[in-house]
């Protein structure tokens, strides 16, 4: 596949909303806890990019930001079937050049299994840990 044959774009009304959900739910590690509700609150509520190959989305990224001084990777995955390729290498590239992020000085991302690939990019594990603090209170409700 050629990568120029793909669409970037952060318009939310493209996203598809069952592609990214099934994605999260039953493929990642990190979202299968997460309902209905809480991926359209995070998707309302973030600047998303969707990747795609003529009709068909085969991936997405959600930054939480201020668009001015931090933003934070979410969410970021290429579908299983389209792995391999170099298509989250574009997607992440994209999005890391971004005009709407040209003041954004500082990215945030949180990985258990992707280091070298982020490293590729710049991200680096925190320099002092010790002065970084997470609050984590689990207000997800777990789904049937």
């Amino acid at each position: 596949m050629q990568l120029d044959e793909l669409v970037i774009s952060s318009d939310k009304s493209n996203l598809q909303f069952d592609v990214i959900f099934n994605y999260l739910k039953n493929e990642s590690y990190w979202g299968k806890d997460k309902t209905i509700e809480i991926v359209k609150t995070s998707i309302e509520n973030s600047v998303c990019f969707g990747i795609y190959k003529g009709e068909k989305q085969i991936g997405f990224t959600r930054v939480v930001t201020d668009i001015s001084v931090f933003a934070y990777l979410c969410d970021v995955f290429i579908l299983p079937e389209f792995q391999g390729q170099g298509i989250g290498k574009y997607l992440l590239k994209n999005i890391l050049e971004d005009k709407m992020f040209s003041g954004i000085g500082t990215w945030f991302l949180v990985t258990d299994d992707a280091q070298k690939f982020y490293n590729k990019f710049g991200f680096v594990e925190i320099p002092s840990p010790s002065r970084f603090l997470v609050k984590s209170e689990s207000k997800i409700v777990m789904s049937e």
